[in-house]
């Protein structure tokens, strides 16, 4: 009986859903095709005229009951790196962490998304990464480990719905 109250508990506690099955959700998601359901999935970003990729890890940690970058008020909150600024700095990453890499020739570039795995092809580490504007699409696909630029994770507060990231 003892038991069945402790598990009792923990279910009513973790009511919050994880990013990474909020994120897996929407896999196969492209921005010609499925233009309006992203529109309407990213409070009315467009994914035909914008990078999205930090609209998208935005969208899924609201989805999740997570403080994004739009709760934070930050700035620049559909700037992949500004990520940087986001949650607890890591170096080692876990299941649903956001990772961070370069993009483009301007510094100010990037890209973002969820840490699902690493993977080693032809002696180079790579992480997979679930995200948007991946080809077009969310979708899984492979980054090189030594180009990420940061990792960071959010911290889960029992008890409460809205989870509030360090920084």
């Amino acid at each position: 009986m003892r038991l069945i109250l402790v598990i009792l508990l923990l279910l009513a506690s973790c009511t919050t859903p994880n990013p990474l099955v909020v994120a897996e959700k929407q896999i196969g998601l492209n921005e010609q095709t499925d233009r309006k359901e992203l529109i309407n999935y990213m409070d009315g970003w467009d994914p035909y005229y914008n990078e999205w990729c930090a609209a998208f890890i935005n969208a899924v940690l609201r989805e999740s009951n997570i403080t994004n970058l739009i709760d934070m008020n930050h700035p620049n909150p559909y700037l992949a790196r500004s990520f940087l600024d986001w949650g607890e700095t890591v170096s080692q990453p876990r299941a649903g962490d956001i990772v961070i890499f370069p993009r483009g020739d301007k510094e100010w570039q990037g890209h973002v998304g969820f840490y699902v795995g690493s993977k080693t092809v032809r002696d180079i580490d790579y992480y997979l990464i679930l995200g948007g504007n991946q080809n077009d699409s969310v979708s899984i696909d492979l980054y090189p480990t030594n180009k990420a630029i940061g990792i960071r994770r959010y911290k889960y507060t029992h008890g409460t719905t809205n989870h509030t990231p360090t920084t």
